[in-house]
C-alpha cells in the first residue's frame, strides 16, 4: 500500500491542482504565435531515473536535487518502493525544480522481484538488474517496455552480467539471475554503444569483487551524471567521460547528496520551439555544452542561438525563412536520436529539403504519418527520410506514438493555422514537465483537454 500512498502524494501540487494525467487526455493548439519569455529546464529525466536505481547500492540515504516532475519519476518510485526502498519527496512540482529533491533509503531489500506492471511502463525499470544482483546475488527482472521505436534487447545487459559471473534464464517474460558467490570483475566490450547497458553493468561493477573494464561505453552526459553519483558514493572509476570505464569493486557504498544535470533533450525541444515558431526564448537552468550538436544544426537552420551563463538563448524572426539541413543521428556526442522528431518537425517548414537518417533505432519515424496531416512533405526510405518544406502546415487531429514523437507535434502544432489537437498525451507527461505551461507562459495558444 505504501508505494501507491507515495505516488498520490507526489502527484498533487500544494495549491490542490492535481498532476495526475489520464491516457484519454489532450493538447489543442492554435498555432501562428511567436514565442517570446524564458523557459527553466527541468531536471533530465534520462538521468535521474539511473541515479534513483543506485539507492539501491547501498542501505544509507541517497538524495537527489533538481528532481523532474514527470510520469516516468513516479513510476520508478512506485518500483523502488516494490523493492523495500523508503522514498520521501522534499519539495513540490510548482515550476522550481531546483527546490524538488527524493531521498531514497534502500535499508533492506524486501524483494528481488520487478514486476511487470510496472517495468512494462518504462524501460529503465529493467536497471534495477544489475544493482540486485550486486547487493543481494539474486533478482527476477520483467523484460522491459517503454516507447515502442524498435528493437532495444537486453543481451548485451544479460552477455556483460554473465561474464561477471551470474546464471541467468529467461522464463515467462522475466530475466531470472543469481549470483549466489557475488558478481566478479571482468572485461567487457559492446558489440553496440549502449546507454542503458553501460548504466546496468556500471553499476553491478562497483560491488563486483576485482576490477570491470567496459570498453565501447556510452560517452551520453546522462553516463557522466551516474558516475559522479557513484564516485560521491565511494566508488571507485577511471573514464569518465570516456568510452573506456574501468570500475574496482568495492564491498560496500555509502549514501550521498547529488544535483541532477539539467535535461538537454527538454533544452533542444525548447530551442526548435522558438525556432519553429519564432520569437525569442531564454532557456535557463541548463548547459548549452550539452546541446552543442543541436545547435550546430539550427545555427545552420538560420537561428541565432547565444550562449549564457545560465543557459541559451535561442531568437528567429518569423519573417525570416528557416535552411533545410540534413541530420544524422548518432551516439553522443553526434545528434541525438532523441532530437530526431523535433528536428523533423522543424523541417516540415523549411524553404528547402533535408535528408534525415536515423541510426539508432530502426522505428523511430512513427511521428511522419502524424506530421503529413498536418500539410508536411515527408518521403521515407528506409532508415532515411527526405523532408520538402511546406509553406503552411495546417492543423489537424493528430495521434501520439511516443514520448518523442508527441512533442514534435506539439512543436508542429505551433507553426501550423488553425487548431492542432494531440491525442494520447500520457507519452509527453512520461518525459516533460509542465509543457503546456510553459509553453502558454511565452505566448503560446495552448491548453490540456482533460480526458474522462
Amino acid at each position: 500500500m505504501a508505494p501507491l500512498l507515495f505516488l498520490l502524494v507526489y502527484l498533487i501540487l500544494p495549491n490542490g491542482r492535481s498532476w495526475i494525467r489520464t491516457s484519454m487526455d489532450s493538447i489543442r493548439i492554435r498555432g501562428g504565435k511567436p514565442l517570446y519569455g524564458k523557459i527553466e529546464i527541468s531536471g533530465a529525466k534520462n538521468a535521474a531515473l539511473p541515479l534513483m536505481v543506485a539507492c539501491l547500492l547501498t542501505d544509507e540515504t541517497v538524495t537527489l536535487r533538481n528532481l523532474p516532475h514527470v510520469a516516468d519519476i513516479s513510476t520508478l518510485i512506485n518500483l523502488l518502493c516494490q523493492h523495500g526502498v523508503s522514498a520521501h519527496l522534499n519539495g513540490h512540482g510548482d515550476g522550481n525544480s531546483n527546490g524538488r529533491s527524493i531521498s531514497l533509503t534502500a535499508k533492506e531489500i524486501t524483494s528481488t522481484e520487478a514486476p511487470y506492471d510496472i517495468v512494462r511502463k518504462m524501460r529503465a525499470g529493467a536497471l534495477v538488474l544489475g544493482p540486485l544482483l550486486a547487493r543481494i546475488g539474486k533478482a527476477k527482472v520483467s523484460l522491459p517496455g517503454g516507447c515502442a521505436i524498435g528493437t532495444r534487447p537486453m543481451n548485451l545487459h544479460l552477455d556483460g552480467l554473465e561474464a561477471m559471473g551470474a546464471t541467468i534464464e529467461i522464463e515467462a517474460g522475466y530475466m531470472v539471475a543469481e549470483a549466489p558467490n557475488g558478481l566478479k570483475g571482468a572485461e567487457i566490450r559492446f558489440d553496440n554503444v549502449s546507454v542503458g547497458a553501460t548504466e546496468d553493468l556500471l553499476m553491478a561493477a562497483v560491488l563486483a569483487d576485482g576490477v570491470t573494464v567496459l570498453d565501447n561505453a556510452a560517452r551520453e552526459p546522462e553516463i557522466t551524471d551516474l558516475v559522479l553519483l557513484l564516485k560521491a558514493m565511494g566508488a571507485e572509476i577511471e573514464g569518465t567521460g570516456t568510452e573506456r570505464l574501468v570500475i574496482t569493486g568495492k564491498p560496500k557504498l555509502h549514501g550521498a547528496e547529488y544535483s541532477v544535470m539539467p535535461d538537454r533533450i527538454e533544452t533542444g525541444t525548447y530551442a526548435i520551439a522558438a525556432a519553429i515558431a519564432g520569437g525569442r526564448i531564454e532557456l535557463t537552468n541548463t548547459r548549452a555544452d550539452l546541446v552543442t550538436s543541436v545547435i550546430e544544426v539550427i545555427e545552420a537552420a538560420g537561428v541565432d542561438v547565444e550562449i549564457t551563463d545560465d543557459g541559451l538563448i535561442v531568437e528567429r524572426d518569423p519573417a525570416k525563412p528557416i535552411s533545410g539541413v540534413d541530420v544524422l543521428t548518432h551516439p553522443y556526442p553526434g545528434y541525438p536520436t532523441d532530437m530526431q522528431a523535433q528536428i523533423m518537425a522543424l523541417m516540415t517548414v523549411s524553404s528547402g529539403a533535408s535528408m534525415i537518417t536515423e541510426t539508432i533505432f530502426e522505428n523511430r519515424f512513427m511521428h511522419v504519418p502524424e506530421l503529413v496531416r498536418l500539410g508536411a512533405n515527408i518521403n521515407v526510405h528506409g532508415r532515411s527520410a527526405m523532408v520538402r518544406g511546406v509553406k503552411q502546415l495546417v492543423g489537424a487531429p493528430v495521434m501520439a506514438t511516443d514520448l518523442r514523437a508527441s512533442v514534435s507535434l506539439v512543436l508542429a502544432g505551433l507553426a501550423a493555422s488553425g487548431e492542432t489537437v494531440i491525442n494520447r498525451v500520457y507519452h509527453l507527461d512520461r518525459g516533460y514537465e509542465r509543457l503546456e505551461e510553459k509553453l502558454a507562459a511565452c505566448g503560446a495558444d495552448v491548453e490540456r483537454i482533460q480526458g474522462e
